[in-house]
């Protein structure tokens, strides 16, 4: 009988997360039957997104929403043999049994000399997220300007580096002088901290006169607004996140970019990773290609030890990664 160690969300957040919406539980897993394997936590993600789709997806009680690399340690499933890693969405705990058919396997010809946390990050959501991004939604085209925010996430340090590989000019916001320094590491055309600058409006004019072709939106609030109003006509925004907004206990109320919208006439579109899962495999073998070619830089931010995943994941909301949070068992 092997013991997991869960934490379940006590309480909804209200505002920013806090340590007493969660509990760290143990729950005793059965054997594993015919089809099913015993998995064993590597790694583990936090993700902006499980902010909102803990209110919208789970209820009090819960074990935390999450993905993470498992390693198979009992196997009564010949597609998952034992020692084998696969890329599970099973939440935030340490053991799981599962019948696999959730599980991603880790792509066979995965490098020794590629970290496999990678499969959560660069190789994994966030990477999809930037290529999908950049080709379904903005179709970013050789010569544009592309302005991203939240540049030196797990998203955004992706979607400038990509974006430089297709012979773009990227500029690129983020929130403190070390970050600003790892983006033009990076080969950001233009880096800038949002929180130091005057004017926004004016450090947007200056990083690119001319204006903006493409938007990549992270952020949200009333930053977008500003952006907004320095895009080209018909400039394309893929909206992704909207972390500014995620730990307001009052809505947001405007400003409203309509009229600019109409002006400009812009396209706006959010969109989510999970609508082209049917090129996945396609898109994952193409990342690892850039990693394995150092085109793609993949800053990592790990913690150690599942006890302080919590902790882990406040920290990745008020901004104290850069590059990908994960949390190594």
């Amino acid at each position: 009988m092997v013991q997991a160690k869960t934490w379940i969300l006590t309480k909804h957040f209200e505002g920013f997360p806090k340590n007493s919406d969660f509990e760290l539980k143990l729950q005793e897993l059965p054997e594993p039957k015919d089809g099913e394997v015993l998995l064993e936590a590597v790694f583990l993600s936090v993700d902006p997104y499980m902010r909102p789709f803990s209110r919208v997806r789970m209820h009090e009680g819960d074990v935390m929403i999450g993905t993470q690399v498992a390693k198979v340690i009992q196997s009564k499933n010949p597609a998952f043999p034992v020692g084998s890693h696969v890329v599970s969405r099973c939440g935030w705990r340490t053991h799981a049994v599962c019948d696999g058919t959730d599980l991603i396997p880790i792509m066979p010809e995965w490098p020794q000399d590629v970290p496999l946390s990678l499969a959560l990050g660069a190789i994994g959501m966030p990477g999809l997220t930037a290529v999908y991004g950049i080709e379904e939604v903005l179709g970013l085209k050789e010569g544009e300007t592309l302005l991203v925010n939240a540049a030196a996430g797990a998203v955004g340090s992706l979607v400038g580096q990509i974006a430089k590989i297709k012979g773009c000019k990227v500029v690129g916001s983020a929130g403190t002088d070390a970050k600003v320094a790892f983006l033009k590491e990076l080969g950001f055309d233009e880096a800038f901290n949002y929180k130091t600058a005057s004017s926004l409006e004016d450090v947007l004019k200056k990083a690119s006169p001319e204006g903006y072709d493409c938007f990549f939106e992270n952020v949200g609030g009333a930053s977008s607004a500003v952006a907004l109003q320095q895009m080209k006509n018909f400039g394309r925004i893929a909206v992704c996140g909207s972390i500014s907004v995620y730990n307001d206990t009052t809505p947001q109320t405007g400003p409203f970019p309509h009229l600019t919208m109409i002006f400009k006439q812009l396209k706006m579109e959010g969109f989510m990773q999970s609508r082209w899962e049917h090129k996945h495999p396609e898109t994952l073998k193409r990342l690892m290609a850039w990693v394995k070619e150092g085109k793609l830089q993949c800053r990592e931010h790990v913690t150690k030890g599942f006890e302080n995943m919590p902790a882990a994941f406040m920290g990745m909301l008020q901004g104290d990664n850069i590059g990908k949070a994960v949390v190594a068992v």
